[in-house]
């Protein structure tokens, strides 16, 4: 079972593996770059994060000497802060523990910040030819359809169960190839929900495909759904500057926002919760307009305001910027229409 799936799998990845620009390498800090950036992310969205990252961060030693800002800013839009944070902490670690060289066992690879069991897979068959699996949705659907599994994934004996089938299936030779190839049969063959069967190259040794129930496997873990959170963005002009504030909460941590009032307030009381947030006196000038963002675990309802103060001096935790130094901060996709908005109140 293992060879043929192997050469039946391999034989189709030689004709139909997508062309990105991380494929054929054997550089496992670029392996570890594109695979990271990957994680929640579409492939076309990454492409062109990829190049620029690569060409600002060629190398391991030159990511853990960079400034988190620096790194932030070249991420920004991508989302998903926290793995640029634990890409950057990565590199400081290779670099101090392991002498900027990327260790190839994937036990080595599970010590640093932000690599789990499958980046550690990814890294140690891509880059390093070591026959060891790789297990993200995209193979957990495939294996379980192929080997029939009909139990909920999110079960941890049912987890281990499909990781250790993935792990059976992995051959010696072109491991990295085999596993790549099982990511990209689940992309775009073997998708959620009604899969391309009849383009399948395992579709004679699918347990899913026999019993015709291809579509109901893997079951999946229910949801809970994401939580609502009703803010009043503030944009609060003094003089030609605006005021904003570095998160320092573990979301969208290290990047800049414009002050939140959470909660939606009637005109005339939001001067007094802006008051209590920031210490400033404020009057309220105009309604901006509203927008929303939804994360994976919150969707954010915002109202935009635009208030005026006299103070001079940003609160503790603060800072007044003009438009060409929030230009340069990293301000996340959430604030996009709040960002739109404070660039047309500051305009000369």
């Amino acid at each position: 079972m293992q060879e043929r799936l192997s050469a039946l799998l391999l034989r189709w990845y030689d004709a139909n593996a997508r062309v990105l620009p991380w494929r054929g390498i054997h550089d496992p800090y670029r392996t570890w770059v594109s695979e990271t950036m990957l994680q929640q992310t579409r492939v076309e969205t990454v492409m062109g994060y990829y190049e620029r990252f690569l060409s600002r961060f060629p190398t391991v030693e030159a990511l853990a000497a960079a400034p988190i800002e620096d790194v932030l800013k070249l991420w920004e839009g991508l989302g998903y802060y926290r793995r640029a944070h634990n890409l950057h902490r990565g590199a400081q670690q290779v670099a101090a523990d392991f002498g900027g060289v990327m260790p190839d066992s994937v036990d080595a690879l599970l010590t640093i910040s932000g690599i789990g069991a499958y980046t550690a897979g990814a890294i140690a068959s891509i880059a390093f030819d070591k026959p060891v699996p790789a297990v993200d949705g995209n193979v957990i659907r495939v294996v379980s359809r192929v080997r029939g599994v009909r139990e909920n994934v999110g079960i941890p004996s049912v987890r281990r169960r499909i990781e250790q089938e993935a792990a059976s299936l992995v051959p010696e030779q072109r491991p990295g190839d085999f596993n790549q190839a099982l990511m990209d049969l689940g992309a775009t063959v073997c998708v959620p929900g009604t899969p391309s069967c009849e383009r399948c190259p395992l579709r004679d040794i699918c347990d899913a495909y026999a019993a015709g129930d291809a579509e109901d496997i893997p079951e999946l873990p229910r949801k809970n759904p994401p939580r609502v959170i009703d803010y009043d963005v503030c944009l609060i002009l003094s003089g030609s500057r605006i005021l904003m504030r570095q998160r320092t909460e573990t979301m969208l941590q290290g990047l800049w926002v414009y002050p939140l009032a959470e909660g939606h307030h009637p005109q005339k009381q939001l001067p007094a919760a802006v008051r209590r947030l920031t210490k400033l006196p404020v009057v309220y000038v105009a309604s901006m307009g509203e927008a929303r963002h939804v994360f994976t675990h919150q969707i954010w309802q915002m109202k935009l305001h635009l208030l005026y103060t006299d103070a001079a001096k940003a609160p503790a935790g603060y800072r007044f910027v003009t438009l060409e130094e929030m230009e340069t901060l990293t301000i996340p996709t959430a604030m996009k229409a709040a960002l739109k908005a404070a660039r047309e109140c500051l305009k000369p």
